[in-house]
């Protein structure tokens, strides 16, 4: 199990603090979750299909048939299984779960940073997350249609994560994928924009072949009833997305300022994150530990992902924590 974002009991016990008292910035979540409204009976019902959910999808995403996912992880962990073993290139650095997986289904793996990736030409499979995760790099759509057509003429797969992408839905290509790119693949989360990964719900915009295998691969009740009535709402309701993307936005922003004022430059991550390489990282996260706030680390090359804060409290606790961190420590 690789190490992800969140784990705060792990956190609490390694640092002596309750779990209640920590401001966790460390997963790239929204820190305000879309207000979901389940009626009690909703526990008492097995999932049904034939809900409104994949409408409601198909019409935020663009895409005809979304299949709904138990979370996005699902794809990643599935798709190498259903496409034949090749090569698999991937951006470095990336969302950590992708190479394990397609190493674990017999693909060979390798990593190009990202100006190198979108002009590759000899890869099976290549995926990527745009926004990236962890450093934010983004893909514009026509480089993204150009590599997918690249791609087909040999025969090969283009795999885009969109879980950071809903902050801004110009840049998506999932109402391609499968319809006008038939090898394109996309994936999608609830997760992160409205703040709902307790529901562990995402969506595969795909071939219908494609994703008529991967449901059949998940097996039936793949995604609880309370979890599907939540993101119908939440897909549905226009309004609080614009509403969202306006204070995320802003949020971002005030996130780096606060750190180019102590000399991290940063780059954004779809409003949810900023990412700042720095030979500090490693201190300054245990300092941040120290004090209740969990920031995540990376090591090749070192740097830290900072999620938002939610609230005028957090931000204080936040910049008080940046203040007092001797910055002229080697």
């Amino acid at each position: 199990m690789l190490e992800h974002g969140g784990r705060l009991r792990q956190a609490a016990q390694r640092w002596g603090i309750p779990p209640g008292d920590w401001l966790d910035l460390s997963t790239g979540i929204a820190p305000w979750s879309y207000p979901v409204r389940i009626d009690e009976s909703a526990w008492r019902r097995l999932p049904e299909d034939e809900d409104e959910l994949v409408a409601a999808a198909a019409d935020y995403y663009g895409h005809p048939q979304p299949l709904p996912l138990p979370g996005s992880q699902a794809a990643i962990r599935e798709l190498p299984r259903l496409l034949a073993p090749g090569v698999a290139v991937l951006p470095a650095p990336t969302y950590g779960e992708y190479a394990p997986a397609w190493r674990a289904a017999g693909h060979a793996v390798r990593e190009l940073g990202a100006e190198a990736l979108m002009e590759l030409v000899d890869a099976d499979v290549v995926m990527l997350a745009n926004p990236n995760n962890p450093d934010g790099a983004r893909f514009a759509p026509p480089a993204l249609r150009a590599l997918a057509e690249r791609q087909a003429a040999r025969g090969g797969w283009l795999v885009v994560d969109e879980a950071f992408a809903d902050g801004a839905p110009q840049t998506s290509v999932a109402a391609l994928a499968g319809t006008e790119l038939p090898n394109l693949v996309v994936l999608r989360s609830l997760g992160k924009f409205f703040g709902l990964a307790g529901a562990r719900v995402g969506f595969l915009c795909a071939a219908p072949a494609l994703c008529a295998r991967l449901a059949e691969a998940l097996g039936p009740w793949a995604l609880a009833h309370p979890s599907r009535v939540a993101a119908g709402q939440a897909l549905r309701d226009l309004a609080w997305q614009q509403a969202q993307r306006l204070r995320l936005g802003e949020a971002s922003a005030r996130l780096g300022r606060l750190l180019a004022g102590h000399g991290l430059a940063s780059r954004c991550g779809g409003d949810l994150f900023r990412y700042a390489l720095t030979p500090q990282a490693s201190a300054l996260a245990e300092h941040c530990a120290r004090r209740g706030i969990l920031l995540r680390q990376f090591h090749l090359p070192p740097a830290l992902r900072v999620g938002l804060p939610g609230s005028d409290a957090e931000w204080e606790r936040l910049a008080q924590a940046l203040h007092d961190f001797d910055w002229n420590r080697s």
